[in-house]
């Protein structure tokens, strides 16, 4: 109990400590009118208050990363802690704060563009492509998933596919509405109840008779049930993105980004967001470790039900909430997966409505856009769900790894201090070129195999990356 709570600690402190850091390195100018004001359209511009922009962002961002993800993570022991907590201050609210206030600086644009800023037009067209397919893919599963869940729960009376029509409807209304017609009335509730959730939550495992396992070495080992197949390092760090860092939340930033006041609003909103994440995810995380006995006792559970963290996470719900927990359970396990799908395809439109330079203010042009994406994201729902997801998981922090680099070359090209999104970006590098190596989707390879190519293709992408940014800097100085 200690341990989780000088984690939640930590990371409170961090938002008043190293937030403002990261802030100072940036560097806020109050008195430069944002997006928001500048290019007012009422559709996807439009200034909105702060409450509102923080809960939209915050729902964006989280949706079930922080309930899903810290399940499973917490398959792996208290490990999982440590890796929400450090990877929540040092990684994903830098990763968050800069792609948001990049966005903010450069009009409000969408990352795949900000990437070309910075990296160069050879990988902004490769980032186009795939920062619009990962959205399609998130949208798709946020489409099915859901559809499956309210089945059940309606006791499978309409059948799945009259749910993925219902829920179709509602993301095109979402994607080619103004955003201050459904997105900035419902997310808040919606948000509201999550963070109700994950407090309620909190209540029970200060109040109840359950036992955190604490953050001591003997604790830090691999409690999977087969750590061979399913090593610490790289798959606790794709298992738990949201919650840590996530990629996706790059895609998110830029529409809060055409919403914002103030410069100065950016800490709250960006870095501030993804903290409020990590606490529940650690929530989530704790309560998981707990609720079925032990770590052991959860893999067992898991193992059971097919690794299933909607089941899970309903069993949590329910048992550790009481009747209140249902109605709470509902909206976390179903609202907030729709309401990532709906901002997934709204994200997709403004990456296209940057590439083709083609006003969004009037409807034919957002309908020009939208109505392929729901084409694409409607084929995909006859793949298999589980190998869209396998492959969400490694191109969402391979983005996230693109966009950590992204902010370095900003920082160096800006003489500051780039080590606050470098060595991040080298970690996360290191990650997703082993992940991909060893996971049974990638190349599948002997772990000590992918140890070693994940660290030749790391340490290709530092120099290729190094040789880049030199370059750039001196064309730069001596023009």
């Amino acid at each position: 109990m200690i341990s989780f709570i000088v984690s939640i600690l930590v990371l409170i402190i961090s938002y008043f400590t190293y937030g403002k850091l990261v802030e100072k390195i940036f560097g806020v100018q109050e008195h430069r009118k944002t997006p928001a004001i500048r290019l007012r359209d009422d559709v996807d511009y439009m200034p909105l208050s702060t409450w509102r922009v923080f809960m939209i962002q915050f729902l964006n961002i989280a949706g079930l990363g922080p309930i899903f993800g810290a399940i499973a993570g917490a398959m792996y022991g208290p490990a999982a802690f440590l890796w929400i907590v450090l990877g929540s201050i040092f990684a994903g609210a830098v990763h968050d704060y800069f792609s948001g206030m990049l966005s903010v600086r450069h009009d409000g644009l969408s990352i795949s563009e900000i990437v070309g800023i910075y990296l160069g037009p050879k990988v902004k067209h490769i980032m186009r492509f795939f920062t619009v397919i990962l959205l399609i893919f998130v949208g798709t599963v946020f489409l099915v998933g859901p559809a499956k869940i309210i089945d059940g729960m309606m006791g499978n009376l309409w059948g799945v596919w009259i749910w993925v029509s219902i829920i179709l409807v509602y993301y095109i209304l979402s994607t080619l509405l103004p955003i201050n017609k459904l997105i900035s009335k419902l997310y808040p509730i919606f948000g509201i109840a999550m963070l109700l959730m994950a407090l309620g939550l909190l209540s029970a495992l200060f109040f109840g008779d359950y036992q955190i396992p604490e953050l001591i070495p003997e604790n830090l080992s691999n409690m999977t049930t087969n750590p061979e197949e399913t090593p610490l390092f790289p798959m606790l760090f794709v298992t738990i993105a949201c919650g840590a860092i996530s990629g996706f939340h790059a895609t998110q930033s830029p529409l809060m980004a055409r919403c914002i006041k103030n410069e100065k609003l950016g800490r709250k909103i960006f870095f501030g967001t993804m903290i409020t994440e990590g606490i529940v995810a650690l929530i989530w995380a704790a309560a998981a470790m707990t609720f079925f006995g032990n770590v052991g006792e959860l893999n067992s559970a898991m193992l059971e039900n097919n690794n299933n963290a909607a089941w899970a996470a309903n069993e949590i719900s329910l048992n550790m909430l009481g009747g209140i927990g249902g109605i709470l359970a509902l909206l976390g396990i179903v609202a907030a997966p729709i309401t990532s799908g709906d901002t997934a395809f709204r994200s997709a439109r403004l990456i296209l409505s940057d590439i083709f330079k083609l006003n969004q203010k009037k409807i034919k042009n957002r309908l020009y856009l939208s109505l392929p994406l729901f084409m694409i994201a409607f084929v995909l729902t006859q793949m298999d769900f589980g190998m869209i997801w396998r492959y969400f998981a490694w191109s969402n922090q391979t983005l996230a790894m693109v966009v950590l680099w992204t902010i370095t070359a900003f920082l160096i090209y800006e003489g500051k201090a780039y080590w606050i999104s470098g060595i991040p970006a080298l970690f996360m590098t290191m990650v997703c070129s082993t992940y991909i190596l060893i996971a049974p989707e990638g190349f599948n390879l002997e772990n000590d195999v992918a140890y070693f190519g994940g660290s030749f293709i790391t340490i290709c992408i530092t120099v290729l990356f190094s040789m880049y940014v030199i370059k750039r800097k001196k064309h730069k100085l001596s023009s």
